[in-house]
């Protein structure tokens, strides 16, 4: 089993430097990120952040998520988030904080056509909910948190795998997205349960270039790395 290509691969970050130099991967076909890792990031100023990438980055999608919790204010930065840019996907939470449904508010905006990324998703009636919220809307993503979902014990594949169905059948501007990757083989995974896209962050990314690679030759270079680290730790016994 290995990564095809097929599949489109998004970065997933907040660090300026590395979202450019992303950017300008040609094997990076969109970017997404979120107020915790712009909060990591060291970010201070949301709009003037933003801004400042979107200079940068005109041709790529990418997402950035309100922050509101009133539903009414959500809608308002919705909109401000949607005028930044012809790129620009607004990613609105399945709830807020106070675990009330923001169904009515990504159907609105979907028919208002705001092209949104649905996030947070974790169960198949919320991914079910969504579609039919954004079905005949605007083209958007279903944000399936795969990695958490796997983070629990569970086996993420069989709920993307129908995800997949269910966002197919509703609509076929509808994007279903791997999120929460954990590790590089989540790329392979993802693709052969029909997602669309794959949200890496910058760490994994780099390990694409490793796929396939002879695991003989990668036995040698781990041995020859725990080689290298005792000696230079000066271990004795």
């Amino acid at each position: 089993m290995t990564y095809t290509g097929k599949i489109k691969i998004y970065s997933d970050g907040a660090d300026r430097a590395s979202m450019l130099e992303m950017a300008a991967n040609p094997l990076i076909q969109g970017l997404t990120t979120n107020p915790s890792l712009m909060k990591k990031a060291g970010v201070k100023d949301y709009r003037a952040y933003s801004k400042d990438i979107l200079s940068q980055i005109t041709q790529k999608p990418i997402s950035f998520e309100v922050f509101a919790d009133d539903f009414k204010e959500m809608h308002r930065q919705a909109l401000e988030i949607n005028s930044w840019g012809k790129n620009v996907y607004v990613k609105i939470p399945i709830t807020n904080s106070k675990g009330e449904s923001a169904i009515p508010l990504i159907r609105e905006l979907s028919q208002q056509k705001i092209k949104l990324n649905v996030t947070a998703l974790f169960t198949l009636k919320q991914v079910h909910e969504t579609a039919l919220a954004l079905q005949g809307g605007a083209p958007s993503i279903a944000s399936v948190f795969a990695g958490r979902i796997a983070d629990t014990g569970r086996d993420p594949m069989p709920m993307v795998m129908a995800s997949r169905e269910i966002c197919a059948s509703a609509d076929k501007n509808i994007e279903l997205l791997w999120a929460s990757t954990r590790e590089a083989f989540n790329i392979v995974q993802a693709e052969q349960a029909g997602c669309h896209i794959i949200t890496v962050p910058f760490d994994i990314i780099k390990k694409i270039s490793g796929f396939n690679k002879d695991l003989e030759k990668m036995s040698l270079e781990t041995v020859q790395t725990f080689k290298s680290d005792s000696d230079s730790a000066g271990f004795t016994l």
